[in-house]
């Protein structure tokens, strides 16, 4: 499509072509991968650091790793992401790289105990950090990207694409080691010390689908060179002088950044600090308090099960997110994109809350229903709002700091949530996830109050549409 100029008094200027669907699902599907690991991640990271021997207690500080990493990684990725151009493109160069690393550690995490001169779970401990690092390395460019190549009418589409692609990813990660046991009849149990065999092959499965799905990607999508690129942002200048010093450049974006960013890091602090809780304790949580499991516990078959459902679980609220992802522009458009944010994380509320009061644990599928609204437009709706305040040629770099409102609050969810369940809840991990219901409700209030200028410049272009 030809790109199209709009007058601006008495500037003009040119807006990017839109994409086809399948240009928008290649330019997005490496994230399916990537999202796989991750799902592979989240719900057997805390089982196989059990199986090591960490206590519940501690399973929050091992996943300090993710947001450590990620607050240093993605800040500095977005930096040099938008200074770079090579034969591979601006962003592709990025996602590479840590998709290669990702894919190491995934081979590696269950087998940390090969290396018997070292205790197993520190050794897991720094495969799990190694894997986090990997991971911001390679999905902080994913999004710049969608905003790199989609004019603003589409970028909403662009990250729902997205979120869907997340979702059918995290949904197979999720389910795959249940996959393995129930229907392959592959070992879920093991001796102490080990992990059992459905977890080993799901993470080897993990990590050929990780790189295979990137390759895609970058062998799929074009990246708008820098003289093509500057058509499109010519009205903003090139700051140079940045380039001696990166340190100073990002703490100089971190201090001026938009009052909408500012806003939105309120509503990211609740959403992750919430999810963050629901990663680390959901395990736990279901398999004492729905499955009974005995303290100490590892090597039964009745706490493989509780491991095994909760993957399943997880799988399901990324199932409800990918579903639910396609349907968010329009529901946007009927509403608005703040009030469909408030909605979805009130849903996420309500599913976290009623694991509380659930005994059988085929019932936790209506609980993940809630958790997968919120988690799809957790993945869209603040990413939509966030492009459409930041500028255009400072995408990469701002989208990383923005990691910063997603990160703190798992550090500090990471350094006082273990401390809390241990000596406030009596090592009840259940009570961790009602306290992230009560979190979720805070960010569906907070984002009411989030100012989304773009949004309203939008509806009164289709208003104008509408009446003419």
């Amino acid at each position: 499509m030809i790109a199209e100029e709009i007058n601006s008094g008495t500037r003009k200027i040119l807006e990017k072509p839109s994409m086809s669907f399948w240009q928008i699902f290649n330019m997005s599907f490496g994230f399916l991968g990537i999202q796989f690991g991750f799902a592979l991640q989240n719900g057997n990271a805390s089982h196989i650091l059990q199986i090591f021997g960490a206590d519940v207690e501690h399973l929050s500080l091992f996943w300090l790793a993710a947001p450590i990493t990620g607050m240093i990684i993605q800040p500095i990725i977005g930096h040099y992401s938008d200074r770079t151009w090579n034969r591979l493109g601006r962003r592709k160069p990025y996602f590479l790289t840590g998709g290669i690393l990702s894919t190491i550690a995934l081979a590696f995490m269950p087998n940390a105990s090969m290396l018997l001169f070292l205790p197993p779970v520190l050794v897991g401990a720094g495969v799990l950090m190694m894997m986090d690092a990997s991971f911001n390395v390679a999905m902080e460019p994913f999004r710049a990207l969608v905003a790199d190549n989609l004019p603003d009418r589409q970028r909403g589409l662009g990250f729902s694409v997205q979120t869907s692609l997340i979702g059918i990813g995290a949904v197979a990660g999720s389910l795959l080691p249940y996959v393995l046991a129930r229907c392959l009849h592959i070992a879920k149990t093991a001796p102490q010390g080990h992990v059992p065999p459905n977890i080993i092959f799901s993470f080897y499965i993990g990590a050929l689908i990780l790189i295979t799905s990137l390759l895609w990607t970058i062998f799929r999508t074009k990246e708008y060179p820098p003289a093509e690129y500057e058509k499109y942002y010519a009205e903003e200048p090139v700051v140079a002088e940045e380039k001696s010093n990166w340190l100073l450049t990002i703490f100089s974006d971190f201090k001026n950044m938009p009052r909408t960013m500012k806003q939105l890091g309120l509503v990211q602090f609740f959403s992750w600090f919430a999810l963050f809780s629901m990663w680390v304790f959901m395990a736990p949580a279901v398999a004492q308090h729905v499955y009974h499991v005995a303290p100490g516990d590892t090597t039964s078959a009745i706490f493989a099960d509780a491991g095994n459902w909760v993957g399943v679980l997880f799988g399901i609220y990324n199932g409800i997110s990918a579903i639910y992802a396609m349907f968010l522009p329009s529901i946007a458009r009927l509403t608005s994109r703040k009030t469909t944010h408030a909605i979805s994380l009130l849903a996420g509320c309500v599913g976290m809350i009623s694991v509380f009061f659930v005994s059988n644990p085929n019932l936790l599928i209506l609980s993940m229903v809630g958790i997968g609204l919120a988690w799809g437009s957790v993945l869209a709706m603040p990413y939509a709002i966030l492009c459409g305040s930041i500028p255009p040629k400072k995408m990469g770099v701002y989208i990383g700091i923005f990691n910063f409102f997603i990160t703190f609050p798992q550090i500090v969810n990471g350094f006082f949530g273990g401390w809390i369940v241990k000596n406030i809840f009596g090592g009840q991990a259940i009570y961790a996830i009602v306290i992230a219901g009560i979190f979720m409700f805070c960010a569906a209030v907070c984002v009411l109050y989030v100012q989304d200028e773009q949004d309203i410049r939008f509806r009164k272009i289709d208003l104008v549409n509408q009446l003419n």
